[in-house]
């Protein structure tokens, strides 16, 4: 063998076999469906393509065998052998069927080349690559489905985010500038994508999971996406329709309390040594409205459940990350100097003011923060206080746009829910 290895690269060749298999049980699969659908006979066209997707990968290790003992041109040439041959596999195929598709040409390509990169030595990459492949393969309808219910803006906001991760990101400076050296674009940069982040998984499961997902799944997911756009749907539905105001109105606390779990969330991500202090608050301020609507659920079962799902608005788009980006920027700097100048008192009032319009900002800037020169106790109290003023201002908007009658059930949980968070806050 020329110094190969003799198990090794037996080993190589059956997992190059298992590659061209797993892609192939897959084509095979679709095959058969689409043979169906057509109303045609059934025969050994299926097995074939089997076969065939697994002789591909088993010759892809042997090409990639035979190129390691002698010379890489042979792999080269059989490269483009295989590849001649698909191409005229496929024109024969498009003229019969009238199907331009070329998926199982390429999938057959990649099994082949897949074969070869499990002979080099890279069994668990070329698995793992097989595995995708098929999972994609099948997901043909579901990717389909996808991008019909995508509209042209939630398209650009998805494309808009990998340019801000991709592009954008790598060319920010990662270095400490501005006043008392309280900014640091790059980080800015990260913790804008990790709001945005969170924020567009919960729109886009509101979005994509629609009316099937009740009030409390709405509720929950809507909390992650905008807590303060939830709060604001719901209570004019209760302003509309009154015969709802306790469902609504739990489920506004919930979505309240959904913001504290994503505040766990960032911080976890951001700086977790502050967790252990922080989370007697922040899970008072999530426990307290969960059992609040399972109270009311169980009280309240012949109630229907809310008939439509909220509108929630796109939470990402280029001008947006940059006003975030901003609000950010201007937080470090504020936070740093209230320090410099007021003690932690400055932190704190801070902290309140700037919580009552945007809470995930103001977590993220002392939590970094307190990776320096901040004192910890200091962060977690004004990460604590900055969700309390959120949550108390929330309640107001319940009084003044749902009315008295929905307050009664969303302002008293919420009032509940802060109680629990004050409890949490005194303890730090």
């Amino acid at each position: 063998m020329n110094g190969l290895n003799y198990g090794t690269e037996l080993l190589g060749l059956l997992i190059a076999l298992a590659v061209g298999l797993i892609i192939g049980f897959e084509r095979g699969w679709q095959s058969q469906n689409l043979d169906a659908e057509r109303h045609q006979e059934i025969d050994d066209q299926t097995v074939t393509g089997i076969r065939t997707f697994g002789l591909l990968g088993l010759a892809g290790g042997v090409v990639a065998q035979l190129g390691m003992l002698s010379s890489d041109w042979i792999s080269a040439a059989a490269l483009l052998g295989v590849t001649a041959l698909l191409i005229v596999g496929y024109i024969h195929s498009s003229k019969v069927t009238g199907d331009l598709g070329a998926t199982t040409e390429v999938a057959a390509l990649l099994a082949f080349l897949l074969g070869a990169l499990a002979v080099h030595g890279l069994y668990l990459e070329a698995a793992t690559a097989a595995v995708i492949t098929a999972v994609l393969l099948g997901a043909k309808e579901r990717l389909h489905a996808l991008l019909r219910s995508l509209s042209r803006l939630e398209l650009n906001a998805s494309l808009q985010l990998l340019v801000i991760v991709l592009v954008i990101l790598p060319l920010l400076p990662n270095e400490a500038m501005g006043p008392w050296g309280s900014i640091n674009p790059q980080v800015i940069g990260w913790l804008v994508i990790l709001i945005a982040g969170i924020s567009f998984a919960g729109y886009f499961a509101v979005r994509l999971l629609g009316d099937r997902v009740g009030l409390v799944l709405t509720a929950l997911l809507g909390g992650l996406a905008s807590s303060t756009a939830l709060t604001l749907a719901f209570s004019r539905m209760a302003r509309s329709d009154g015969s709802r105001n306790a469902l609504l109105g739990a489920g506004i606390a919930l979505a309240c309390g959904t913001m504290a779990l994503r505040l766990i969330l960032e911080v976890a991500v951001v700086n977790r040594t502050l967790l252990p202090s922080l989370l007697p608050g922040l899970l008072g301020l999530a426990l307290v409205p969960l059992m609040a609507l399972l109270w009311i659920l169980l009280r309240r079962r012949d109630e229907q459940p809310v008939g439509h799902t909220p509108p929630m608005h796109n939470p990402l788009d280029l001008q947006q990350a940059l006003i975030m980006a901003g609000f950010l920027a201007l937080i470090f700097i504020l936070s740093k100097g209230a320090e410099h100048w007021f003690g932690s008192e400055g932190v704190y009032i801070l902290a309140v003011i700037a919580g009552i319009a945007d809470v995930d900002a103001v977590t993220i800037a002392l939590a970094q923060q307190a990776k320096g020169e901040l004192a910890n106790d200091v962060a977690v109290r004004g990460i604590l206080l900055a969700a309390l003023t959120n949550t108390a201002v929330k309640a107001g908007i319940v009084l003044v746009i749902g009315g008295l009658p929905l307050a009664r059930w969303a302002s008293s949980i919420l009032l509940a829910a802060l109680g629990a968070g004050v409890l949490g806050l005194l303890f730090v």
